[in-house]
Parts: C-alpha cells; structure tokens; sequence
C-alpha cells in the first residue's frame, strides 16, 4: 500500500483526524497572508536634509544649535540638555514665556562641568549647580495641563527677575524622570494617552523647512529666520509646505509620525535678536494664506508637529526619508 492509499484509510476510519488536518491547513494558510499583510514592505522616499537641529532647552529661552542630538520619546538631547526640559513660572507655579515676557528669548542655558549656566545680555554669567535634590518639587501649569518640576533656587530666581526687570518674581523649574509629565492627549486627542512631554506646548518633536519661511519671506516687507518659530529640527532641499504631507518619516534610524500642523501665535511676533514684541508680523502675514487646518481656525500653520515611534541619533546632513507601505 503505496503514502496516499495509507492516508486515505486512515482519514476514512478517523474523521476526526480528517477534520483536525483541514482546519491546521487552514490556520497556516490564514497565519501565511497574514503574516505577508502585517509585514508589508516598507517604501523609503527622500524629501528632504536635515539642516538644522535646534534645542531650546529653556522654554522660551534661547536655541542651541547642535550638530548631532539624541532623538528621544521626550524630544532632543545633548549631553546634559534637553528639549524643554526648563520652565519658568510664577510663584505660583504658572507659566512665564515670552507671549508676556519677550526678553527671555535672549536667555541663554547651558550645562557645563555639572553646572547650570545663565547668561544674557548686560548679566553676569550664573553658575549654580546642575543637580539639587534638596530643592523642593513644585506643581505648575502648562497652559491648561498640570506639571512638575524641581526648584532651581534663589540665586536663579533673583538673576531671571533681574534680567526680566519683572515687578514679579520668577522662578525657574527643571523637570526630572519620575516628576509628573503632561499628557498632551489631554488637550488634543489625535496624540497617543501614553505620550508624555515636559514643558513643550504640544509636542516632543515640531519640524519645519526652510522652504517654508522662504515662501513666508517673499511675502514680508522684513525677512525673519528659522530661529522665529523654534523649531526642533530643520529640512532643506524640499518645497515649502511640503513637510504637511509627510505623515510618517525616517531619519537615519530615528521614525516619527506626524500629529497636527503646529498653530501659531503671537510668539512668533517676538524678535529673537532683539527680544521685543511687534505683536503683528510675521502672524499676520502667515494668517491670510495658512489657515490651513480644520483644528486650527484661527491659528495659521507653518511646521508640524511629530511623535518618535523609534529613538536614535539625529545628525545635521542626515537625508530625510518619507515612509509609505
């Protein structure tokens, strides 16, 4: 008795094991398309450069301009500094940005040799200590959303309310792992529950190119520069506006996925060389073309904003990749 005469007796005399062989036949054909539909290829398409990697690692304080950051769930880092990970607020824990107190653009924060470092025009350099666990935690406000952060001190305090000529003292709180976050899904329900940030309007990561405030420019009688709308990081060799289409992108090994065009305001009327606030241009400007999204009607859009999806090292030069299936 030949293999299929053999198998054919016994799935006969055994219906049972007839019926178990087909469903197993089916189960691994299911689990075979399925595979091939999950693991669909990927398709890498170059839109862009990096230019540029900014981080503000005081909100509303001055950018750093790195040539390679960490690309973290939580936005840039470099050595010490990170995105937004500063805030200055009042004594009772609300936020101060330069919307009510334009100087602060001109505030520099640096770390160097486990110090903390502020400078600013007219100041003397402050140095104090990087890490001071013995400060108390203090509960703050991000717009509507609740947040933490570690009190920097006094000596802080008394130099940023100087710098401010502020009739009211600032402080200065630095978010630490493990202090409360923002839930940024609280404000805006397109960004994932388990997105957290520390002190950015939004988002960890906002993008934006320079094709972009080019257009803006050829619209303005008085150019303004990247460095305006505090971006994250910075694409050139692209179209403007184009970075409005890119849902989901790759850079090096970094993958991020975009959320929703980031609406702006009249920070961008501040002037980051200057620190004074027109309150006009270049807002105006970008309102009678960029009132582009549904979600933003009274905020015109120049950049967007991105969640990290796969961490990694980000370098200037680095090209750009749009990700499709």
């Amino acid at each position: 008795m030949n293999f299929k005469e053999a198998s054919a007796k016994l799935f006969n005399e055994n219906p049972k094991i007839s019926l178990f062989a087909a469903g197993t036949a089916v189960a691994v054909l299911g689990l075979t398309f399925g595979y091939k539909y999950i693991r669909r290829e990927k398709k890498l398409t170059k839109v862009g450069v990096v230019s540029q990697l900014l981080i503000h690692p005081m909100k509303s304080g001055k950018a750093v301009s790195v040539e390679t950051a960490e690309c973290l769930r939580m936005g840039l880092k470099c050595g010490e500094l990170q995105d937004r990970h500063w805030l200055v607020i009042t004594e009772d824990g609300h936020m101060v940005t330069a919307r009510q107190q334009p100087r602060l653009v001109l505030v520099s924060l640096t770390c160097r040799g486990g110090q903390l470092c502020l400078s600013g025009p007219q100041m003397e350099e402050l140095r104090v200590p990087l890490q001071q666990p013995n400060n108390k935690v203090v509960d703050c406000r991000v717009f509507s959303m609740d947040v933490q952060g570690r009190d920097c001190g006094d000596g802080v305090s008394e130099w940023l309310t100087r710098h401010l000529a502020s009739d009211k003292t600032v402080r200065l709180v630095h978010y630490e792992p493990y202090l409360k976050p923002q839930r940024p899904s609280v404000k805006e329900p397109l960004f994932p529950e388990d997105e957290k940030v520390a002190y950015p309007d939004a988002a960890p990561i906002m993008l934006m190119s320079e094709a972009s405030v080019r257009d803006l420019n050829s619209r303005l009688d008085h150019e303004v520069t990247v460095s305006q709308f505090r971006p994250s990081i910075v694409v050139n060799d692209c179209e403007a506006f184009t970075e409005d289409m890119w849902d989901h992108i790759q850079i090096g090994q970094v993958e991020m996925k975009r959320v929703i065009g980031c609406g702006r305001c009249i920070l961008t009327t501040v002037d980051p060389e200057t620190g004074v606030i027109s309150r006009k241009e270049p807002l105006n400007t970008l309102k009678t073309y960029r009132l582009t999204d549904p979600k933003q009607k009274t905020s015109p859009i120049l950049g967007q904003y991105y969640t990290v999806k796969k961490t990694g090292v980000l370098h200037v030069g680095e090209p750009v990749f749009k990700i499709t299936y």
